[in-house]
């Protein structure tokens, strides 16, 4: 029997997300890309349609919603064409739930309300220079004195981060290992904080990413999100719907690629007949489908689990491995069914085959996945 994990209010949401689309990003979304970010003003847009503060709690301005509303969001947000520019709207999504989970009442009250608003953008620091996915080692270290911690180090890949008001990031106060982590929240203007470069990137072109360096950065104390040393649950808060959003991310730029090789397919002509004349074409196009409805339909299981307060770690995992090789899959396949023309930056699915290259790289890379499912497996 198939399940429907959506409802009304799910409907309902999606049909406000695509008229936010049509009117207030594809209209300029070729412009953006070329530009490479987007006006912080799609930002206070967002915020004021309740899109950025979904699923957090209302009394900082969040907007009640369960897991398949931000399920829905996601899909339906990507229907813009570009995952550069939702990956920036959307940095918050993993630089607030630390906060939320946590900060006293008073950072909550001073970081979270401002950003669901879209008054301000707020980014997760996290990945370094020499560590990638290996969080547990992160260098940049934050020494107490006094009233403050004075932080040095670097971090890198950090979506937004050139125009961000404050960065949730982890740091180490104590020895090695996942036991030595905190979080600061460190706001832009603190001595010694400064943007080093904007990093020029093959795909995620409306998203600007930065690369950052703390330099005797003086931090105040009163921005250590909860206890000291005890910052890698804060981490481990955003892992399971991050991998999650990932894998659906993926899924939906399947999807588009999929629609945009079926229309492409109907138009397209070759030795007297349209490419579906050709059983090559349908066949490859049916294989495409069937890969994209079983990456779905196992996303849509994960936040099921996810929904209901399972341990989903494992198989959040597995999800996003799957979904990244199907899309990998079905983009190559649609560039290669538009031939020449999917090489061209005037069709979307060139932008698609580019974008979701990283799927695979962010959120723990597919073989930091592989290593996570093997010691869920007891090995």
């Amino acid at each position: 029997m198939y399940v429907n994990y959506f409802g009304e209010s799910h409907e309902m949401l999606r049909a406000s997300i695509r008229k936010f689309v049509e009117r207030e990003i594809k209209p300029h979304i070729e412009h953006w890309e070329e530009e490479g970010t987007f006006p912080l003003e799609l930002y206070k847009k967002a915020g004021d349609a309740g899109f950025l503060g979904l699923g957090s709690p209302e009394e900082y301005g969040g907007t009640p919603a369960d897991i398949f509303h931000q399920v829905a969001y996601t899909e339906e947000i990507l229907r813009c064409g570009s995952v550069g520019l939702v990956s920036s709207l959307g940095s918050s999504a993993i630089a607030v739930p630390p906060i939320l989970a946590l900060g006293t009442e008073a950072q909550k009250r001073k970081y979270v309300p401002p950003v669901l608003a879209g008054d301000q953008v707020a980014v997760l620091g996290v990945t370094e220079p020499s560590g990638g996915s290996d969080v547990a080692n992160l260098l940049t270290r934050a020494v107490r004195k006094g009233d403050t911690f004075i932080v040095n180090g670097s971090k890198t890949f950090i979506t937004s981060g050139t125009r961000a008001d404050y960065v949730t990031t982890a740091v180490r106060t104590g020895g090695s290992g996942h036991s030595g982590i905190s979080l600061l929240v460190i706001e832009r203007g603190t001595p010694g904080f400064t943007v080093s470069k904007k990093l020029e990137k093959m795909g995620w072109w409306a998203s600007d990413t930065a690369e950052l360096s703390f330099d005797d950065c003086v931090v105040p104390a009163e921005n250590l999100l909860g206890e000291e040393n005890k910052g890698f649950y804060g981490i481990m808060l955003n892992f399971q719907k991050e991998r999650l959003y990932l894998a659906v991310e993926a899924h939906a730029v399947a999807e588009m690629a999929l629609e945009e090789s079926i229309r492409y397919a109907k138009e397209r002509t070759a030795f007297g007949k349209p490419l579906t004349g050709f059983q090559v074409t349908r066949h490859k196009l049916a294989e495409m489908a069937t890969l994209l409805e079983a990456s779905k339909q196992f996303n849509y299981r994960v936040a099921a689990m996810i929904g209901e307060g399972m341990n989903a770690y494992r198989d959040v995992c597995m999800a996003k491995n799957f979904a990244t090789k199907v899309c990998d899959r079905i983009v190559y396949d649609a560039v290669q069914i538009h031939g020449g023309y999917g090489y061209c930056r005037e069709y979307l699915v060139e932008r698609l085959y580019r974008d979701s290259r990283l799927f695979s790289i962010g959120g723990g890379t597919y073989e930091i996945m592989n290593e996570v499912i093997s010691k869920q497996m007891g090995f």
